[in-house]
């Protein structure tokens, strides 16, 4: 799974620094990451506060596996959604009865709870995509990553009206030790990817269908964009790239869980 940076720059870094913030976490419970920031040495000891409600604990490693098996393959639509291109790819999955699993930024989420709602009930997947896509989250503070993971688990869980992400993917791939464990604790399973079409670059129609032919044997799960500008390539390059896939007898599935 190579790092990539769609997106980094298009969001910036919308909420700073988490130190001495007050964190919502889902379920509704008030608490700190100051706590977190001055006193946890541990994921474990970081979540000691958040609420556990029905959340079950899932694998920390990245999943990159179907559930579809050796022949399957996950779509993955990263960074909206996105009113104008969010649309378009729900109606390209709709027209080949192909489920997605879509992974939002929080403030994306809040801005269009419509089309959270929208994706869920096509019987699409949810994934936690961080709160403001700062590829640089790596580098940062437990606080930090912490305040990033489990508000824009809040933001998507109340725009879909109550259902969770399952999965969390770090922008650009910049998981830590501790943000895995901290989303597995929660219920999100980290997702990565095999295959970067590279359409967030807008390289052309061809080139990311190209690039899909080519890299698939790497493995299931694509990576897609449905925003950060322009995403009419990736809207035809599924467009192209579905029905061509069921062709050569690959079935469309979800990351295992």
């Amino acid at each position: 799974m190579a790092r990539h940076g769609g997106g980094q720059g298009w969001y910036g870094k919308v909420l700073g620094a988490a130190l001495g913030v007050t964190l919502l976490a889902a379920g509704g419970s008030v608490w700190s990451a100051q706590a977190d920031a001055v006193g946890a040495s541990s994921p474990k000891a970081a979540v000691s506060g958040a609420p556990s409600g029905d959340v079950q604990r899932v694998a920390v490693s990245i999943v990159h596996a179907s559930d579809k098996g050796a022949r399957g393959v996950n779509i993955t639509i990263d960074d909206g959604p996105d009113p104008e291109w969010t649309p378009q790819v729900l109606d390209v999955l709709r027209e080949f009865g192909v489920k997605a699993t879509f992974c939002m930024v929080g403030t994306q989420a809040q801005a269009h709870p419509e089309l959270v709602k929208q994706v869920v009930a096509a019987g699409h997947r949810l994934c936690d995509h961080s709160v403001s896509h700062d590829t640089t989250m790596d580098k940062k503070s437990q606080a930090y990553q912490s305040q990033q993971i489990l508000d824009a688990e809040r933001m998507i869980t109340e725009a879909s009206g109550g259902v969770r992400p399952m999965y969390y993917r770090a922008p650009g791939g910049a998981f830590t030790p501790y943000s895995r464990t901290l989303a597995a604790s929660r219920g999100m399973r980290p997702l990565g990817w095999n295959v970067d079409t590279k359409d967030f670059e807008r390289p052309g129609t061809d080139a990311i269908v190209a690039t899909v032919e080519r890299e698939l044997p790497n493995g299931p799960t694509l990576l897609f964009h449905d925003a950060g500008g322009d995403r009419s390539q990736t809207v035809e390059a599924l467009r192209r790239i579905l029905p061509e896939l069921k062709e050569q007898g690959y079935s469309f599935g979800f990351p295992v869980r």
